[in-house]
């Protein structure tokens, strides 16, 4: 276990954004997660918890507390059943999955940050969410001090959100579950229509394991949303924003703001939001139509030259010059559509 005091935390960003932690703890075991949890709890020390650091605003003061740098390893595959330490790799534990010929989370290759930090997301793209897959998460309940496991029943999954999320202060994550799918060396059915396309197939159809993992990784990276160093398009947090959900009453009023807006024939992206009847539309269409194109800003902060959805640090950012881009936004989309946009990044130390 390592420890270092007025460490800073911007390099274990994706934004590279960020002041110093009063102090920053690696911890490459469970039992080594668990002490650092229960001394920051006893003494009362704030604990901000650190995985990929892909989902991750800090301020630019820092956090006055305790980090802890979850590093823990751990793959481990019997027959289809896959379970991960927090710390692994996500995008590391996907390619091997597909190596072994498994499918059921190889449309979710490229994405950046650790296991540990799926299920708090549910995290989810081109027409997978690792809801589908979890069976079960090991987790340390810092209200009752033990290791418990959840089922996928008890995450309490939804649209980038789970139980994990809806109470933060509760659960350290600590081991992930999964039951994938042995299908001859073929992927699920595919689901998502970019992917379908790209694919040159139709929605439900398999292709090999490798091909859907290959090509979704060409996709993200023609969206700046696979890292590189060099390329400021990826210093970012992919999608800022979350796509809205509109009741039925909500999606009526907005096609009456863009028929207002755009004329009339224009008709924005919608698909099933649940059972009750509601509406998701896409936040990257809402952001580009209410006139923040690809590229948009001057500063330091700014939207990506390959997807609007990602607001980037061009090199020279702080935090407050990417916040107030994300508020820019979210005002101009309001002023445009009558919709908030949400952002999907955790904040420490500021808000939008």
């Amino acid at each position: 276990m390592q420890e270092l005091h007025d460490a800073p935390l911007a390099p274990l960003t994706t934004f590279r954004l960020g002041g110093p932690a009063g102090r920053l703890v690696t911890a490459g075991t469970d039992d080594e997660v668990i002490a650092v949890v229960r001394e920051a709890d006893a003494a009362g020390t704030p604990l901000l918890v650190v995985g990929g650091g892909s989902n991750l605003v800090i301020g630019d003061k820092g956090f006055d507390g305790t980090a802890l740098r979850i590093a823990t390893k751990g793959f481990v595959l019997d027959g289809t059943t896959l379970e991960l330490a927090a710390g692994e790799v996500w995008t590391d534990a996907v390619a091997r999955t597909v190596e072994a010929g498994l499918a059921g989370i190889e449309c979710l290759a490229g994405i950046p940050g650790s296991a540990g930090a799926t299920p708090i997301q549910n995290v989810g793209a081109y027409g997978q969410e690792v809801s589908a897959t979890i069976t079960e998460v090991v987790a340390y309940d810092r209200r009752a001090d033990e290791t418990v496991t959840l089922s996928n029943a008890a995450c309490d999954f939804s649209y980038r959100h789970s139980r994990f999320k809806a109470d933060p202060d509760r659960y350290i994550v600590l081991r992930v579950r999964f039951e994938l799918e042995d299908a001859a060396g073929l992927s699920a059915p595919i689901k998502y229509a970019e992917t379908a396309r790209a694919l040159g197939v139709e929605a439900g159809d398999r292709v090999p394991l490798a091909h859907a993992r290959e090509t979704v990784l060409k996709l993200r990276a023609g969206k700046g949303m696979v890292l590189d160093p060099e390329d400021h398009d990826t210093w970012s947090a992919g999608s800022f924003f979350t796509n809205p959900i509109l009741t039925a009453a909500e999606y009526e009023t907005f096609l009456a703001r863009v028929a207002e807006r755009l004329g009339d024939g224009v008709t924005p992206p919608a698909f099933p939001g649940g059972a009750d009847g509601s509406v998701k539309t896409s936040a990257a269409w809402l952001i580009d139509k209410a006139g923040f194109t690809k590229g948009y800003g001057s500063g330091p902060a700014r939207i990506s030259t390959k997807h609007t959805l990602a607001l980037t640090n061009r090199g020279e950012a702080t935090t407050e010059d990417l916040l107030a881009l994300a508020r820019e936004v979210v005002a101009g989309v309001r002023d445009a559509f009558g919709i908030t946009l949400v952002n999907e990044p955790v904040t420490v130390g500021v808000s939008i």
